[in-house]
């Protein structure tokens, strides 16, 4: 029980250390990260309604 202890201690040490570590990222680089995905996923969003729109219109000549 006592070497069960010892292991979560050395392990709560281990990770309080490697949260010391980690640098995270200011205001400004979080919007602008975030604004990149927006962006993408709209322009990706737009592309893909398009294929599918093309597609069925496709679908429709043949059948």
């Amino acid at each position: 029980m006592k070497k069960l202890w010892s292991t979560i201690l050395e392990f709560l040490t281990d990770v309080k250390g490697e949260l010391k570590k980690v640098s995270y990222p200011t205001r400004d680089e979080t919007i602008g990260s975030t604004s990149v995905v927006v962006v993408f996923c709209l322009i990706m969003s737009l592309y893909l309604s398009l294929v599918d729109s093309i597609l069925v219109w496709l679908v429709g000549q043949i059948f």
